[in-house]
C-alpha cells in the first residue's frame, strides 16, 4: 500500500511539471490531420447528419434519435454520440463540419489518452512515439474526419483503460466501478464492438491487482453488473415503450433494440449472416456499397486537387461484388477474405498494418524472460493489457463475415502502445547488446520496410516508384547498418536508429493526409490514394474517373438527359422489369457494370472544377434535393405530416438535411425494415399525415407489398410536373422513379 501511495504521489509532481515540448508538434500534427478542411464537407454521411437534423427539433426525437423530424424510424445505432453531435449543432449551428467536430476532437484525445497511458510506465519517449503512431495511423484521421462513432468509441474506451489503470495504481474499487461503466456508455455509442476489449480488462485486473482471489471476483462482478445495467439502460427503457409512442428500432425486423444489438449488429458480424429474414438485411450492406460508390462520383470533381487525382482514383464499382468477407480477392467493401492474414491483404493491410511486423518483434522484447509463475513487472503487466486488447480484436478481423474497413479503427490503439513501448524497449536492448535480444530492432526495422513495400506495391500508378523503392532501399540499409554497428556506440548509431523510425512512420504519413489530399468518403471512410471512394483498395483497371459510382442513377425526379433503360436503375422485383436486385445488384450479388462509353455520363455541371464550388456535398446518398419536386411537394402539401414518403433513407435523407420537414423513408435505411403495412399505411393515409410516395427501384424486403399496393391505389403525376432535365443536378443512388399521390376518404 506504501508502494502504491508513493506512485500516486509521483504521478502528482508530474503532472504539475511542464508540458512536454515533444508532445506539442504531436498534437498538432493530430489537429491538422483531423481538422483540416472538415469544413468542406457539407453534409457528411447524410444518414447519421439527417437524424441530427431530426433531433434538433424535439426532445422526443432527439431521445430515440430519430432519423426523421416525424419520428417514424430510428437509425440504426444507440444514441450516445448522435446526443453529442446535436448538442454540438446546437452550439455551433446545424453544419456538416459541427457534426463531425466532435469526433475530430476524440480522435485527437485518442492520440493524447496514448502518449499518458504509455508515458508513466514506459518513460517519456515510449509516450511520444505512441502518440505519433496513433495519430499516424491511416483509418484513424480518415474516421474521425467524419460523424461515423467509431473515434469516439474508441475515445471512450481509452478513458476506460486510463480509469482502469488508475483504480489498479490506487487500489480504489471507485475506479473499477468507473471504468466498467464507461464500457456500458460506450456499448451505447455501438453496441457488442465497445465489449472487444473486455478480455483486456479482465486480464490486467486479475494479474495486476494486488488483492485476494474472493475480493477480485467480487469486485469484477459487481463492475461487471454495473456495466450490463448501463449498456442495457436505454435499450430497456425503448423497448418497454409501446410502440405507437416511440419510431421503430431501425435496421430491426422485431422493433427491439435488443435484438439489433446482439443480432445485426453483433453476432451477425462475426458469422457474416446479416440476413435476419430472407435477403433483407444482405440488402442493407449492397446499399451502403452503392451510396459510397455514387460518392466517389461526387468527390472526385469536389476536392480541391480533383485535377491530379482524377486518375488516380478510379472505380471499384467495377469489380465483382460477392457476400461479406469472401468471394474474391478483397472481399465484400475491401476487407479480404477470412484467414489467418487477413490483415496484411489489400483493403485492410494499408489502413492499419502499416507497423504490425514492428509491433510483433516488440512484443516477443517485451515479454522475453517471462515466467508463468511468479511476479510481473509494471511493464510486463501493461503490456499483458495491450496484448489481450490486441489479439482479440486481431482475430475478429480476420474471421469476421462482415464488416468494414474503418472498424479497424479498433487496433490502432494496441499497435500505437506496442510501437512506442516497443521502440524504446528494443533500443535499450540493442544498446545494451543483449544476446539474440539485441537483433530484434535491425529485425524489426527490416521486416516492417519490407511489408510496407508490399502494402504500397499495388499503388504503384498513383504514387510512383521512388517511395516505394526509397522505404525499402533506406529499411534494409539502415537495419544492415544497425546489424554492423551493434557492438558500438557513439552519436551516430543513435540517429541511426531515430532515422530507421522515420522512415517506417514516412508513409503511413502521407497515407493519414490521403483524405485530405484526394477527399473523404464520409459513409464508408478509409485512407489511401483512393480514400474517396469509400472502397480504400488499390486503383481498378478502370479506363475513366467517370465511371466511378453507378452512371445511370440520379436523384429523385432528376435526368441525365440519357433515357437508355440500361442506365436506369431495376425496380423491385414484382414489377415489370423484375430480376435484378435493387440499386444495379444481379441476383447473384454482382455488381452490374454501366452500360454505354466511358463518358457517356456528363458529371454534374456545379462540381466541374474546383472553383464552382467551395463546399464538398459528401453525404453519399444523393446528396442535393431536386428543387423542382421539392417545389411542388411544398406547394401542395395541404396539411399532411410528412412531404413525401420514399423506401428508404438513401432518397429520404438530402430532404430531411435540407428543409427540416418528415420524409418517410418506409423501410427503414437499405428499404428492408418490416415497419408498414398495407393496413397502417392506410389508417395513415386516412388521416392525412401522407399523400405523396417517391418509388424508385431502392427499396424492397419486408415492404414488396405495401409498394404494391401504392401502386394500384395511386394516380402517377406527370414528370413533367415535378422532374427536372437538367444535367447539373448532382447524380446519385436513387435512380429514375416515380412520383405517385394517394387521397382516400
Amino acid at each position: 500500500m506504501k508502494h502504491m501511495n508513493s506512485e500516486v504521489k509521483e504521478e502528482r509532481t508530474s503532472n504539475k511539471k511542464r508540458i512536454d515540448l515533444f508532445l506539442v508538434p504531436i498534437v498538432l500534427i493530430a489537429a491538422f490531420l483531423n481538422l483540416f478542411k472538415i469544413w468542406t464537407d457539407e453534409y457528411a454521411n447524410a444518414y447519421y447528419t439527417a437524424a441530427v437534423k431530426s433531433m434538433l427539433q424535439s426532445l422526443h426525437n432527439f431521445f430515440y434519435a430519430s432519423f426523421d423530424p416525424g419520428g417514424y424510424v430510428t437509425i440504426d445505432k444507440p444514441p450516445v454520440v448522435f446526443w453529442i453531435q446535436t448538442i454540438s449543432a446546437k452550439i455551433f449551428g446545424f453544419h456538416g463540419w459541427s457534426v463531425i467536430l466532435p469526433q475530430a476532437l476524440a480522435g485527437i484525445g485518442s492520440v493524447l489518452l496514448l502518449y499518458v497511458l504509455v508515458k508513466r510506465t514506459f518513460g517519456v519517449w515510449a509516450g511520444r512515439f505512441a502518440a505519433l503512431a496513433m495519430a499516424l495511423t491511416p483509418i484513424v484521421p480518415a474516421v474521425s474526419r467524419t460523424n461515423n462513432i467509431d473515434s469516439m468509441l474508441v475515445f471512450t474506451l481509452l478513458v476506460a483503460t486510463w480509469m482502469l489503470f488508475r483504480a489498479v495504481r490506487t487500489a480504489k474499487f471507485g475506479w473499477v466501478l468507473a471504468a466498467f461503466a464507461m464500457i456500458g456508455v460506450a456499448f451505447n455509442m455501438k453496441m457488442l464492438q465497445a465489449y472487444m476489449v473486455l478480455p483486456a480488462f479482465y486480464v490486467f485486473y486479475v494479474v495486476a491487482t494486488k488483492i485476494n482471489w474472493k475480493k477480485k471476483i467480487a469486485f469484477l462482478t459487481t463492475a461487471t453488473a454495473l456495466m450490463l445495467a448501463v449498456s442495457v439502460s436505454w435499450a430497456v427503457v425503448v423497448d418497454s415503450t409501446s410502440a405507437d409512442k416511440r419510431p421503430y428500432m431501425g435496421s430491426s425486423q422485431t422493433n427491439s433494440v435488443l435484438e439489433l444489438a446482439f443480432g445485426y449488429n453483433g453476432i451477425n458480424r462475426l458469422t457474416g449472416n446479416t440476413s435476419v429474414t430472407g435477403s433483407s438485411h444482405k440488402q442493407s450492406a449492397q446499399t451502403e456499397q452503392q451510396t459510397a460508390s455514387s460518392e466517389t462520383k461526387q468527390n472526385s470533381n469536389s476536392s480541391a486537387d480533383s485535377s491530379q487525382s482524377s486518375n488516380q482514383r478510379k472505380s471499384s464499382s467495377s469489380q465483382k461484388m460477392q457476400a461479406p468477407g469472401g468471394g474474391n480477392q478483397n472481399g465484400m467493401f475491401n476487407t479480404g477474405n477470412p484467414g489467418p492474414f487477413r490483415l496484411f491483404q489489400k483493403g485492410l493491410s494499408d489502413q492499419i498494418s502499416w507497423l504490425l511486423p514492428f509491433v510483433i518483434f516488440s512484443i516477443v522484447g517485451l515479454f522475453a524472460g517471462v515466467k508463468f509463475k511468479g511476479s510481473y513487472t509494471t511493464k510486463q503487466k501493461e503490456s499483458l493489457f495491450w496484448l489481450a486488447w490486441l489479439l482479440p480484436v486481431a482475430v475478429f478481423f480476420s474471421i469476421a463475415g462482415f464488416f468494414h474497413q474503418y472498424y479497424l479503427i479498433m487496433l490502432a490503439p494496441p499497435i500505437a502502445a506496442f510501437a512506442g513501448a516497443g521502440a524504446v524497449a528494443l533500443w535499450s536492448m540493442y544498446k545494451q547488446h543483449n544476446g539474440w535480444k539485441s537483433w530484434l530492432l535491425p529485425g524489426g526495422i527490416l521486416t516492417t520496410a519490407a511489408l510496407q513495400v508490399y502494402i504500397m506495391s499495388p499503388y504503384v500508378s498513383s504514387i510512383g516508384v521512388a517511395p516505394i523503392a526509397g522505404v525499402g532501399a533506406l529499411g534494409v540499409i539502415l537495419a544492415l547498418v544497425l546489424a554492423v554497428r551493434k557492438q558500438r556506440k557513439n552519436s551516430l548509431t543513435n540517429y541511426l536508429g531515430a532515422a530507421a523510425m522515420v522512415v517506417l512512420l514516412a508513409m503511413p504519413a502521407y497515407w493519414a493526409m490521403t483524405p485530405i489530399i484526394y477527399g473523404g468518403n464520409s459513409m464508408l471512410p478509409s485512407a489511401g490514394p483512393d480514400s474517396s471512394s469509400g472502397m480504400g483498395g488499390p486503383p481498378s483497371t478502370a479506363t475513366n474517373s467517370k465511371q466511378s459510382g453507378f452512371n445511370g442513377m440520379q436523384p429523385p425526379g432528376s435526368s441525365s438527359g440519357n433515357s437508355s433503360s440500361n442506365n436506369q436503375m431495376q425496380p423491385p422485383s414484382g414489377s415489370s422489369n423484375g430480376g435484378q436486385m435493387p440499386g444495379g445488384l444481379s441476383n447473384n450479388g454482382q455488381m452490374q457494370p454501366p452500360s454505354g462509353s466511358s463518358n457517356s455520363v456528363q458529371m454534374p455541371n456545379s462540381f466541374s472544377n474546383k472553383s464552382s464550388s467551395s463546399k464538398r456535398k459528401s453525404g453519399g446518398m444523393n446528396a442535393e434535393v431536386n428543387q423542382k419536386l421539392l417545389n411542388y411537394l411544398t406547394k401542395n402539401n395541404t396539411g399532411e405530416k410528412y412531404l413525401f414518403a420514399t423506401t428508404d433513407s438513401t432518397s429520404a435523407a438530402p430532404y430531411i438535411i435540407k428543409t427540416g420537414k418528415p420524409v418517410m423513408a418506409m423501410g427503414g435505411f437499405s428499404g428492408s425494415d418490416p415497419i408498414l403495412t398495407v393496413s397502417k399505411l392506410e389508417a395513415m393515409i386516412k388521416k392525412g399525415e401522407v399523400k405523396y410516395f417517391y418509388l424508385s427501384g431502392m427499396g424492397k424486403g419486408g415492404q414488396s407489398d405495401v409498394i404494391t399496393w401504392i401502386k394500384e391505389n395511386s394516380k402517377e403525376i406527370p414528370s413533367s410536373k415535378w422532374q427536372s432535365t437538367s444535367s447539373s443536378v448532382q447524380q446519385g443512388p436513387s435512380g429514375n422513379g416515380t412520383l405517385y399521390e394517394i387521397t382516400l376518404k
